[in-house]
């Protein structure tokens, strides 16, 4: 077993068309980083619990390198948990960030 791994960190972002009516409580621009297991917002920014659950499922996979043919190495549009709502969520890999598992677990 390797004694390291690496994970991409993730920045997802709250896209939507200029001038759309957004019920999510986002803001177009919006965003949070995943920095390893741990997210971050700007200061003074939330982010809502529902469309962080839509979302949430795919970040650990979307973290981790895939084969090219995977639709999770293409796919990084997540649609709104409020079908009224014509928000997205935008997942993009910015930088790759080594691990030590015995840092990250009791071995």
């Amino acid at each position: 077993m390797s004694a390291s791994f690496t994970l991409w960190d993730l920045r997802v972002t709250v896209e939507a068309p200029e001038g759309a009516t957004l019920y999510c409580g986002a803001v177009r621009g919006d965003w949070f980083e995943l920095r390893g297991e741990m997210l971050h917002l700007p200061p003074g920014q939330g982010f809502s619990i529902y469309s962080l659950a839509a979302v949430l499922p795919l970040l650990a996979a979307k973290q981790r390198r895939c084969d090219p043919a995977d639709w999770m190495a293409t796919d990084d549009l997540i649609a709104c948990p409020d079908p009224n709502c014509p928000s997205r969520l935008r997942i993009t890999r910015i930088g790759e960030r080594r691990f030590r598992r015995s840092e990250v677990t009791k071995t």
